[in-house]
């Protein structure tokens, strides 16, 4: 495996991945090695010190050692186990809902255990349910972590441990294998190397700040926002540059559904608000398919830029297609839109994954008719079953949470009609100043 680049090297070879768990991590876009290494922790845990039990407060998440007193089973309106820890300072009760028979055998009284949970005031004093723990052995020095503890996204069936101890082998792979770097020597001077970056931000030293982490400030997680930024834009250019082959509908000037609703807002749209519509029109109005990304923090208006770019499309008679990663910032959309394009006598239509039966086929009728200009949804716009009626804009709302093959199922809607829709992309991901 020496020398190979760790995009080609499957899960499958790692220690512990079967077939069950590669299909579990597949759901969650995991299936190389570099997968696994850009597959970054939601957020940390500080279990490299102990807290006295006696001072734990309400709401803390702690590490905690002691010697078990006792372990009970109850059988009252729902089977519980406790097991009651004390360190002389206090007794913690530690509650489990979902136990085995091993787990009761392996707290028996007087071994010692390292538990990490948060904190409860219970009944009989400071508790934690369903704590993660760790019986010592006869260590006299309890085994605490040498680094913060990550907690990645995960998916049903596949346990954080699994995740951690498969981001280990990963990380040593490191030091064989080769991650490819994009960024170039003259730009990345003073800057960590991207294995230093991954290593840091998979396993942070328990000196490293956690409020710089929880800010994104960190020089890691810099780096790997500059090696992300890069290789999006490396990826839209040869998009942009395949594109040139295609044939997309040429949207022209027709300002009039655009002039009504821009009239009957309560504000007027700001400076960077009409330049950036102002370039998305010039891109419609040509005869290949625009690929454009608007970037902007939540609440910067990028919306109403999407909104009047749809416009240019209902105006030449087509349909819209906006997609959102959750259904509820999906409603959220479709809901400002009927807000907006009710007045003008222009149908939204809704399309997410819990529609069912007569609901889910009318809506379907309604966009293959045509009878519904604007569609917004979730990934159940892009499935099999739905049929445009010239699809000529496209707009996925945070694309980086959309696969690849989900984002060109859409596109390739469009083709179905003898071109492809123009694409509008919207992203509140941070761009740090300096490399605007």
């Amino acid at each position: 495996m020496k020398g190979r680049l760790l995009d080609t090297v499957p899960l499958s070879s790692l220690t512990g991945v079967g077939a069950a768990l590669s299909n579990k991590l597949a759901k969650i876009n995991l299936h190389t090695v570099q997968d696994l290494l850009l597959h970054l922790p939601l957020r940390y845990e500080d279990r490299t010190h102990l807290y006295p039990i006696g001072e734990l407060l309400p709401g803390v998440y702690a590490t905690v050692e002691g010697e078990v007193l006792n372990c009970n089973i109850s059988f009252g309106g729902r089977r519980m186990m406790t097991c009651q820890i004390s360190d002389g300072s206090g007794i913690l009760t530690m509650r489990f809902f979902n136990f085995s028979a091993a787990m009761k055998n392996s707290l028996a009284t007087g071994r010692r255990v390292l538990a990490y949970g948060e904190a409860k005031r219970g009944k009989y004093g400071a508790e934690m349910i369903h704590p993660e723990y760790r019986v010592q052995g006869d260590l006299s020095t309890p085994e605490l972590q040498e680094t913060l503890t990550p907690v990645y996204p995960t998916t049903e069936g596949v346990k954080q441990a699994t995740l951690r101890k498969l981001t280990d082998q990963a990380l040593d792979l490191l030091d064989t294998c080769a991650i490819e770097e994009l960024l170039p020597p003259e730009l990345s001077q003073g800057m960590m190397t991207l294995p230093e970056a991954l290593r840091t931000l998979h396993r942070p030293p328990p000196t490293l700040q956690l409020s710089d982490l929880e800010t994104g400030q960190h020089p890691a997680q810099r780096r790997l926002i500059l090696e992300e930024l890069l290789a999006h834009n490396l990826s839209m250019l040869a998009l942009r540059a395949g594109a040139q082959r295609f044939h997309a509908q040429p949207l022209s000037a027709n300002d009039t559904l655009k002039n009504k609703l821009l009239a009957a807002l309560p504000f007027k749209p700001t400076g960077a608000q009409a330049r950036v519509v102002a370039e998305i029109e010039h891109d419609m109005a040509l005869d290949v398919p625009m690929m454009r990304l608007v970037q902007g923090d939540v609440g910067s208006g990028k919306t109403l830029v999407a909104a009047l770019a749809a416009l240019r499309a209902i105006a030449h008679g087509k349909q819209v297609a906006l997609m959102a990663p959750t259904e509820l910032l999906a409603e959220q959309h479709a809901n400002n839109f009927r807000n907006w394009f009710a007045p003008l006598g222009i149908k939204v239509g809704w399309l997410a994954g819990k529609q069912k039966g007569k609901a889910r086929l009318s809506q379907q009728e309604a966009i293959a008719s045509g009878q519904v200009q604007m569609i917004v949804g979730t990934h159940a716009i892009f499935q099999e079953q739905v049929q445009f009626n010239g699809l000529a804009l496209v707009i996925i709302d945070e694309q980086h949470r959309f696969g690849v093959h989900q984002r060109l199922a859409l596109w390739e809607k469009g083709q179905q009609q003898g071109f492809h829709p123009h694409q509008l992309i919207m992203t509140a991901t941070p761009i740090p100043a300096r490399w605007q």
